[in-house]
């Protein structure tokens, strides 16, 4: 599908929702965006997730976050249950202004939603020469190393930083093994997962996708492993360790939920974010830290390649060649997401794209 016609469609759905055009034009940026980067477990085919937030009143189409504390260098920001998407924005675009006046900003925030792929404010940075950071909890999906039933979120951490010729750093990642979307785009297609992504309820590994869904929608126990896999073996441990820093630095300092608590009353979810604007120029004169930047990013490419294989890539580079690939042929969508946005439309009066 085209992306003006994909954003188009979008937008329209959130106008007539009540959501303020201006944004709506940041909400479907973000979702857009992943689709565009191939990350679709958080792109369109989330647009469903929202739809049903804002009519059930636990996502406020106006935006009515405000500032609560708030120094030279820092802020925190409660949402007020206002689109997690908007009030990222609201929260980078503030970190970012800090960081210009006084080389660093950070933004921390509380009672939010889920606000899409956590890249896209990190990226925003970029646009101002400035290194980004991003991280949000989210709703327990992670079991702990040695645990069997899901504390933590996916909790993903995400850092965008500027080079000079090559490609900009951005890393976007999860710290579990996956994204529960994977798992989503799996069953919606009938496929199996790979053995090692998540467990069951007794917490063994599953390849079963709807088994491991369902045992999560109803708090039966089993869930995704953490960045590493089961055990110590492969450094479970770690990426468990991440996925908790992230919960202390969006949760515990925002006054968010942590752990269990995120979405255990889905009308108040209480999601937190955090966001880091930081000006390289405060250390070191810009073109040098590009250049630097460069020079680095050039040594990776050009180091001796595995057997079989002929290239070597720098975090971002894959997201950015998808990027324009789909720009000009058009964004790939699977049937039932087509389905989902046709039902949408059809109930809001909004035509659904070709």
């Amino acid at each position: 599908m085209k992306e003006p016609a994909l954003r188009h469609f979008c937008e329209q759905v959130f106008v007539k929702l009540g959501v303020p055009p201006g944004d709506a034009r940041v909400t479907t940026d973000v979702l857009v965006l992943a689709d565009l980067r191939g990350i679709e477990s958080h792109g369109v085919a989330r647009l469903p997730r929202y739809v049903t937030g804002i009519k059930e009143g636990f996502m406020k189409p106006v935006d009515r976050s405000r500032i609560v504390r708030e120094t030279k260098a820092t802020a925190l920001l409660d949402a007020e249950l206002s689109l997690g998407q908007v009030v990222g924005k609201k929260g980078m675009d503030l970190a970012i202004k800090k960081a210009k006046e006084t080389a660093v900003g950070i933004v921390s925030v509380r009672n939010s939603n889920h606000y899409g792929i956590a890249g896209y404010y990190a990226l925003l940075a970029l646009e101002h020469d400035l290194i980004g950071m991003s991280m949000t909890n989210a709703a327990p999906l992670v079991v702990p190393t040695f645990g069997r039933t899901s504390i933590l979120g996916t909790n993903p951490i995400a850092i965008a930083v500027p080079g000079g010729r090559e490609e900009p750093f951005v890393l976007d990642m999860a710290t579990s093994v996956v994204p529960r979307g994977k798992l989503e785009v799996l069953d919606r297609a009938g496929k199996p997962m790979p053995l090692g992504w998540a467990v069951d309820e007794t917490g063994k590994g599953s390849t079963d996708p709807t088994k491991v869904l369902g045992a999560l929608a109803k708090r039966l126990g089993g869930g995704l492993l953490p960045l590493g896999g089961e055990g110590e073996a492969f450094s479970g441990h770690k990426g468990y360790g991440l996925a908790l820093m992230v919960d202390v630095l969006s949760g515990v300092l925002s006054g968010a939920a942590t752990g269990l608590q995120v979405y255990a009353d889905e009308k108040v979810p209480n999601v937190g974010h955090f966001f880091l604007a930081l000006d390289p120029a405060a250390f070191r004169p810009l073109e040098e830290f590009t250049r630097d930047m460069d020079r680095l990013a050039r040594e990776l490419k050009a180091s001796p390649k595995a057997e079989g294989l002929s290239r070597i890539y720098v975090a971002g580079e894959k997201s950015a060649a998808r990027t324009e690939r789909h720009r000009k042929e058009g964004i790939p969508l699977s049937p039932k997401v087509v389905e989902q946005m046709k039902k949408i439309g059809g109930e809001l009066g909004v035509p659904g794209p070709a």
